[in-house]
């Protein structure tokens, strides 16, 4: 039986205090996020904010050739629009659904007037901000320094970290546009790590089977990921337990 829907699902909004989550409540619209959906790209101006509950969107930086890769990944820790409070109108990348769910929308007009306030949304929102650069500039390291197996790995574990399950709706043509490697890269890593033992796939679908060997073989900067998250949201996460 599935979960009813709740804005509490997401980490961000169920750490405001009453009164903050009750204003911004009444303004929160359930969507459903379907998958491989673009919802903005590089250079739109966002008219709302996004705050995923059991969907995880992709944000990718897109060359004039067209090929693209995934620079971070967002979940039910985090929030989509960051542009629309730091100043900067326009994102700079494209966001689509890398696994489908749904999520909670807000119109801009609403997360400013809170925002504004200076309460505890607005900490929260800059402190995810510092998390999610940590991400994209850990990934572009990662990408540049260390093996496809380290970064499968990687992109495998921040995946399982956002999902209350080990089964992931993923193709290996998807994964290898996330990574901006070719599919064959990715084949060769996913076989390395299946006859491990660490997963099993099949066409659209890979099951972790042990994720102690993917910590085995994921590099360091799963963990630099991880880590700056839980220190930066240590309360939200604590906040978030409290509700459930």
């Amino acid at each position: 039986m599935s979960r009813p829907h709740s804005p509490n699902q997401n980490h961000l909004l169920a750490a405001l205090p009453t009164a903050e989550f009750g204003r911004l409540l009444p303004h929160l619209e359930l969507v459903p996020l379907r998958l491989g959906e673009i919802l903005s790209e590089s250079g739109d101006t966002l008219t709302h904010a996004c705050f995923p509950t059991t969907a995880i969107l992709s944000l990718h930086y897109v060359m004039e050739s067209g090929a693209s890769a995934e620079v971070a990944g967002v979940g039910n820790e985090g929030m989509l629009g960051i542009s629309l409070f730091m100043g900067g109108q326009t994102t700079p990348t494209r966001a689509m659904v890398q696994t489908a769910g749904h999520g909670y929308r807000l119109h801009s007009q609403f997360l400013m007037e809170e925002f504004n306030r200076s309460g505890l949304l607005l900490k929260l929102l800059l402190r995810y901000t510092q998390a999610l650069l940590t991400q994209i500039s850990q990934t572009a390291a990662c990408n540049r320094h260390h093996s496809l197996l380290q970064q499968l790995s990687r992109w495998l574990l921040l995946t399982l970290d956002r999902m209350p399950t080990n089964d992931l709706i993923m193709t290996q043509e998807l994964i290898a546009s996330m990574l901006g490697v070719r599919r064959e890269g990715v084949t060769e890593a996913a076989g390395k790590l299946k006859d491990l033992g660490a997963i099993s796939y099949r066409r659209g679908h890979i099951t972790v089977l042990d994720r102690a060997q993917l910590n085995e073989h994921v590099c360091e900067c799963y963990d630099v990921v991880r880590k700056e998250f839980e220190r930066l949201l240590c309360d939200v996460q604590y906040r978030q337990a409290e509700t459930q």
